[in-house]
C-alpha cells in the first residue's frame, strides 16, 4: 500500500510539473510568427526552456535570453546566457546590457517576444544611476535575508534598476511586444513576476526608501541619490506600455487543478489550501502536517484518502 501511495504522489507531482512545462504549455499562447523583424528576449530560471519551446514552433529566431547556471537549453538562433541567481553577477550584468542594445532602435513594424519567468529579477541586472554591480549585489543579498515579503523586495529592485518595472518594454518601444509569463508568485500578479520588466508599477522611490528603512538595510550614497529623485519605473498608464500585451500562460493554480483532477480520478478526495501561500518552507510544512493530522481524525470513518495540496512562495 505504501508503494502505491508513493507512486500516486509521484504521478501527481509529475502532472503538476507537466502542466507548467513550456514545451507542453507555451505553444497555445504563441501566435503565428509575425512578418518582419522578430526579436526574442527573456530572463528567468525557465526562460531557456521557453525559448526552446518558441523555436520548436517558430524555428530559429534572433534574440537573447538569460537563465540560471545549469539551466541552458539548446536553441538554434536565440542566444542563451547563463548567469547567477539569486544574487546577480557580472555575466548577467553584461548580458542585460546587450539585451537593451538589441532592443534599441526598433520601429513600429518590429515585434518583440519577451519570455519572463521566476528568477528574472536577479538575472536581469542593470543598476540605476551610479549604483555599482557590487552595491546592487550587496543590497540584493541583504533583502534576501531580511525577511521582507517578495512584493516589498521587488519594489526596491524596480527602483534601483534600468530594466524592471516596465523599463524593458520601454526599451523596445514603439515595437509591438508580447510578454509570455510563467508565474511563480502568490496571486499571479504580472507586476511581481521577475519584478515586472514589461509591466508598469504605481510605487514610488519613496516607497522603496521606506522599505529599506523598515527592514534596517543600510545603503550607500549612490542608492540614496537614486531614490531621492525620479526613477525610470513606468506608471501603469505610461504610453510606452500601450503596445505591450502581458499573458500568463502557466501558473500554480493550473498545476494544482491538473493534479486535483488526476487525484480524484484515482479515488481520492482533495482539499486545495491555496496557490498563494507565503512563508518559510519548514514552517509551512509543519502547519500542513498538523492540519493533515486534524483532517485524519475528522475523517476516521471515510474509506477515501484525502490529499492536501497547496502552492506559493
Amino acid at each position: 500500500m505504501g508503494e502505491q501511495v508513493t507512486e500516486l504522489l509521484r504521478r501527481l507531482f509529475q502532472r503538476a510539473v507537466e502542466v507548467a512545462d513550456p514545451m507542453k504549455s507555451l505553444a497555445a499562447s504563441l501566435p503565428e510568427k509575425p512578418a518582419g523583424r522578430v526579436v526574442v528576449v527573456g530572463a528567468g530560471k525557465a526562460s531557456a526552456r521557453m525559448a526552446e519551446a518558441v523555436e520548436a514552433v517558430w524555428g530559429p529566431c534572433e534574440g537573447l535570453v538569460i537563465t540560471r547556471y545549469g539551466y541552458a537549453r539548446p536553441c538554434k538562433g536565440i542566444e542563451i546566457v547563463e548567469a547567477a541567481h539569486p544574487v546577480p553577477d557580472e555575466i548577467g550584468h553584461s548580458a542585460t546590457q546587450r539585451m537593451l542594445d538589441l532592443l534599441e532602435g526598433l520601429g513600429e513594424d518590429d515585434f518583440v517576444l519577451a519570455l519572463i519567468s521566476g528568477g528574472a529579477s536577479a538575472l536581469l541586472t542593470a543598476p540605476a544611476g551610479d549604483i555599482s554591480l557590487g552595491e546592487k549585489q550587496d543590497i540584493n543579498q541583504k533583502l534576501l535575508v531580511s525577511g521582507a515579503p517578495i512584493g516589498q523586495m521587488n519594489i526596491v529592485r524596480k527602483h534601483l534598476s534600468r530594466v524592471k518595472g516596465g523599463q524593458l518594454a520601454a526599451a523596445a518601444y514603439p515595437a509591438r511586444m508580447l510578454a509570455l509569463l510563467l508565474s511563480d508568485v502568490p496571486g499571479d500578479d504580472p507586476a511581481e513576476i521577475g519584478s515586472g520588466p514589461t509591466v508598469g508599477d504605481a510605487s514610488t522611490p519613496q516607497d522603496a526608501k521606506a522599505i529599506l528603512e523598515r527592514w534596517k538595510i543600510d545603503v550607500p550614497a549612490s542608492v540614496s541619490q537614486v531614490l531621492a529623485g525620479r526613477t525610470g519605473v513606468l506608471a501603469p498608464d505610461d504610453d510606452r506600455l500601450s503596445r505591450v500585451t502581458n499573458t500568463i500562460f502557466a501558473a500554480p493554480s493550473q498545476s494544482l487543478e491538473a493534479a486535483r483532477l488526476l487525484a480524484e480520478e484515482n479515488g481520492c478526495d482533495v482539499e486545495i489550501l491555496g496557490d498563494a501561500l507565503e512563508g518559510e518552507a519548514r514552517d509551512v510544512a509543519q502547519e500542513h502536517a498538523a492540519l493533515a493530522l486534524k483532517r485524519q481524525e475528522a475523517r476516521s470513518g471515510s474509506s477515501r484518502p484525502l490529499i492536501l495540496m497547496s502552492g506559493g512562495n
